[in-house]
Order: C-alpha cells, then sequence, then structure tokens
C-alpha cells in the first residue's frame, strides 16, 4: 500500500494549524483548481470525530466523489479521516501537529490503494502517488500561509 510521508515546519501553535486542517472553507479554498465542493450535510465549520463529508471535484479528467469520516479525534495533537466510499479500496489520511520551537511541525501520512489489482499498482507507480502527493503540498503551503498571516481567523469557523 502506498505512504505520503510529508512534514511541514510552520511559524504557528499546533492548536490554530490543528483547526485550520479541519477547516471545510480552507479545505475547499485550497483546491478551488479542481472545483472541490463539499456537498450533503456538512458543508462549512470545522469537522469533528463522527463527522462525515462527501467532497465532488475534478480530478484526473473526471468529476470525482469522496465521502470520509473523521475516525479519530484528539486536539490539538491529530485526527484521521477515513474514506467511506470513492476511488479508492482504502484512504486513511492522518495528521499530526507537534508543538516545536517558534511554531509547530505538522505531519500528513497518506495511505491509499487502488482497486484494478496489477494496474492499480502501476498506475500508482507511474502517477497517482505523484499526484496525490502534489494535492497534499498545495494543501500544506495554504495552511502554512494561512497559518502564519493574519487571515486565519476567516476559516476558523464552527
Amino acid at each position: 500500500m502506498p505512504v505520503i510521508h510529508l512534514t511541514t515546519f510552520i511559524a504557528a501553535p499546533a492548536e490554530r494549524i490543528f483547526d485550520l486542517s479541519r477547516s471545510v472553507e480552507l479545505h475547499k479554498h485550497s483546491m478551488q483548481k479542481y472545483k472541490e465542493q463539499p456537498v450533503g450535510e456538512i458543508i462549512t465549520g470545522l469537522l469533528k470525530r463522527g463527522d462525515q463529508i462527501t467532497w465532488k471535484a475534478h480530478h484526473l479528467f473526471k468529476t470525482r466523489v469522496l465521502k470520509t469520516i473523521i475516525t479519530f479525534f484528539d486536539r490539538p495533537n491529530s485526527f484521521t479521516d477515513e474514506q467511506v466510499a470513492g476511488d479508492f479500496s482504502i484512504m486513511k489520511h492522518e495528521h499530526f501537529f507537534k508543538p516545536c520551537e517558534n511554531g509547530t511541525i505538522m505531519i500528513d501520512l497518506f495511505q491509499f490503494e487502488t482497486p484494478y489489482n496489477v494496474f492499480g499498482k502501476l498506475a500508482n507507480k507511474i502517477f497517482l502517488t505523484r499526484y496525490l502527493k502534489s494535492l497534499l503540498e498545495q494543501r500544506n503551503k495554504m495552511i502554512k500561509e494561512i497559518a502564519e498571516g493574519n487571515r486565519w481567523k476567516n476559516y476558523i469557523t464552527t
């Protein structure tokens, strides 16, 4: 199973970064290039344990729908979201926030498995892992910019 491991230093407190990472508005803003929109019951606010959110977006030449649930929640240390329905066989995204001198280390562990046996594994190696890593890096860049700036309160709503 492919695993993407990203580490990002952010010069802001863990609580702020934790909340920005679970902000529906920030996620939507970070993925606007892909027309990512929440559909269903939850369309705004901060996600918490047990919340299920459905995203509709245009990725890899196709409109895709992904439904996830927050399965673990320990503010401000970590949370986990996992696929309930979507294109992956398995998708688990663990978010960790480690306070350090002058800020926080944000760690993403993103595990996924594609269907289609050998063809899925080939797709993972050729392009999918790189594509997903790029999406996560794009999102983390926005979290960093907003957390270190003065607009972060715009994204932390309840």
